[in-house]
């Protein structure tokens, strides 16, 4: 299925595709995402602090102090995705684009925006700077098979949060990888219902000491405040769900060591492959389902055997 898409200045064209992970282990180990060509004024890239947030006008005031040239004034008025509002705290040190706003009151709209907190940021470089290198090392034979440990990674979550895989320490996790605007009804917006379906039947059940994590395959897009309001909007309960996003090169490495696998092909569609997996309290993959046809009953009825 072909999605045209837009975003930050460019025009892309997607398509989501299953196929047996095996048959694109065989071919490569290629990782890429949507291409296209820049339309219209470019956004300028700034890093900066937010000094007021106000939500009824969804704008952020915020300060640039890195890539103000263009500015007579460095504390400006902002617009931003609902997402971005809710998540944005005064103090908080953010990298984002900043665009002349369409409409509304303020000059200009807040684009990609992401957390620039310098701790978070040297452990997200740290950890996901080993990431790479063990995928490097383990060569082809990154992908993990059941009975492996889950590999060690810092992401953000859709509130802007930093997570690694301490976190889920002591819970059963159920993993997955989704794309916020596929619009195939049988591949991201399918499983990320069954995820939701499971949530609620978990919780009917009594299941506890578990929880759900869905990375994105297209951070260059999914920000933590993009994927806090595709949460948001299909009423997803995000106490125990969560939707990761960071580095690209990180997400890719994340992606080859778990077994999903995407590529432009020659029309520049990016193909990809989906895999579901339950990962035991101790960091340990039990379980893994390759393509998009998993059942929710068969992760509950696991889910229901770890806890006796």
């Amino acid at each position: 299925m072909t999605v045209y898409i837009s975003g930050g200045g460019k025009r892309r064209r997607c398509v989501c595709r299953a196929f047996p992970v095996s048959i694109l282990f065989a071919a490569a180990l290629l990782l890429g995402g949507c291409s296209g060509e820049p339309g219209g004024a470019e956004p300028r890239a700034f890093t900066g602090v937010i000094l007021e947030v106000d939500g009824a006008k969804g704008e952020l005031k915020v300060e640039v102090e890195s890539g103000a040239d263009f500015l007579d004034e460095p504390r400006v008025w902002a617009s931003a995705r609902p997402g971005d509002v809710a998540n944005a705290k005064p103090g908080a040190k953010i990298r984002a684009f900043l665009a002349d706003a369409e409409s509304g009151e303020a000059a200009y709209r807040l684009e990609q925006v992401w957390p620039a907190e310098e701790d978070s940021e040297r452990v997200v470089e740290h950890l996901n700077r080993r990431l790479r290198e063990d995928t490097v090392l383990r060569g082809e034979g990154a992908y993990r098979m059941e009975g492996e440990a889950l590999p060690r990674f810092a992401l953000y979550d859709q509130y802007g949060d930093l997570v690694r895989p301490e976190r889920f320490k002591g819970n059963r996790v159920v993993v997955n990888f989704i794309f916020t605007r596929c619009m195939d009804p049988q591949m991201c917006p399918a499983a990320t219902e069954r995820m939701r379906q499971l949530q609620k039947s978990a919780d009917e059940t009594g299941i506890e000491d578990f929880e759900l994590m869905s990375v994105t395959l297209d951070p260059d897009y999914d920000t933590p405040g993009v994927l806090r309001d595709y949460a948001e909007n299909r009423g997803i309960d995000l106490e125990n769900y969560s939707f990761l996003t960071g580095p690209d090169r990180a997400v890719r490495d994340l992606m080859t060591q778990l077994g999903v696998l995407a590529h432009e092909d020659d029309e520049m569609y990016w193909v990809h492959t989906m895999t579901t997996l339950l990962v035991d309290s101790d960091g340990t993959i039990l379980h893994r389902v390759d393509g998009s046809q998993w059942m929710v009953s068969d992760f509950l009825n696991r889910l229901k055997e770890e806890e006796t």
